[in-house]
């Protein structure tokens, strides 16, 4: 079964960043990204809420700290 080309809930999400793009969920990982997110002067984060807007973009920055929690 493939992903969906954008997730639309956690196990989506959480299925593409692991099984497809073969990226491992470590805390040092989901904090480097959560930080980069959440910066509103990075250039990839403008991008980012250009390209999927800010409703996504929310629910994307919840899902990292969703994970980062269920690491602990």
């Amino acid at each position: 079964m493939n992903s969906p080309v954008i997730p639309s809930n956690f196990v989506e999400w959480q299925n593409c960043i692991v099984r497809d793009c073969g990226t491992t969920l470590d805390k040092a990982f989901l904090e480097s990204r959560i930080r980069a997110l959440s910066n509103m002067k990075d250039q990839h984060t403008k991008q980012f809420l250009r390209l999927y807007g800010e409703a996504h973009y929310k629910q994307v920055l919840g899902w990292f700290h969703q994970a980062l929690v269920e690491l602990k």
